[in-house]
């Protein structure tokens, strides 16, 4: 079987556990690329090759809207890749960064969502292929996709925003399918000062081994993303004359 060469975007500022989360989860070739710092790997050269089967792009701690540099590149980036057809996954601020860069639209919420939610399916998509009409994921995040860009499908949500959307092979995710019970407890710590104490304290305390086993329907989505990867690389591959 031939492996999956992922380019793995940590969008991530600073020392996270976002690489080491992903590689976990990802049952596949992995390049990491500090984007945040700068890092990114070489352009699709001009005839639409590229050395990687597909992308997925992490979590930050930055809004998609501030004028970075790293930013600004990482959505022409992705805007390129999507056009060439190349299957991308984001998640949460990766979620948000794809809607932004395809001409979506993402802003603040009127409060922070932290915590363990259930999330509905909308739509049969690929991506949520065996999970439950709703699962349980862990949310992080005080921005949102408040619009979606031209020809994108809602594939989830809840009812605080859009928790997921498909266009095309592109996909974003806003919950943190990724996170280990370690990391959604280290993150929530971070968050005091943000959110209210209180909140700090219940997140705290629902974060336990048996809560956050509820959380493994939502990491299915990473395979799927592999069959969906898979896929759409037999159907760009030509055909060999006999």
């Amino acid at each position: 079987m031939t492996t999956t060469d992922v380019a793995l975007f940590d969008a991530s500022v600073g020392e996270t556990p976002a690489e080491r989360n992903f590689r976990r989860e990802l049952d596949a070739s992995v390049t990491g690329f500090k984007v945040s710092a700068g890092e990114f790997p070489e352009w699709p050269r001009a005839d639409g090759s590229w050395p990687y089967d597909a992308v997925v792009v992490t979590g930050s701690q930055a809004a998609v809207y501030e004028r970075e540099s790293w930013i600004e590149t990482l959505a022409e980036l992705v805007r390129d890749l999507h056009e060439l057809g190349v299957p991308i996954l984001g998640v949460c601020w990766g979620h948000q960064l794809l809607a932004h860069a395809l001409g979506g639209c993402v802003g603040e919420m009127d409060a922070y969502e932290l915590g363990y939610s259930r999330i509905e399916r909308y739509d049969d998509s690929p991506l949520f292929a065996g999970l439950p009409g709703e699962f349980v994921a862990f949310e992080s995040h005080s921005d949102e996709v408040l619009q979606l860009p031209p020809g994108a499908v809602e594939l989830a949500g809840n009812d605080r925003s859009c928790q997921a959307f498909s266009l095309g092979p592109t996909y974003g995710v806003q919950f943190h399918p990724e996170f280990d019970l370690e990391t959604a407890r280290s993150v929530t710590e971070k968050k005091r000062g943000d959110v209210p104490d209180q909140t700090v304290k219940s997140v705290l305390a629902e974060a336990t081994p048996e809560r956050h086993a509820e959380t493994a329907a939502a990491a299915r989505l990473f395979d799927n993303f592999l069959t969906v990867v898979d896929r759409v690389n037999t159907q760009q591959t030509p055909a060999v004359d006999d």
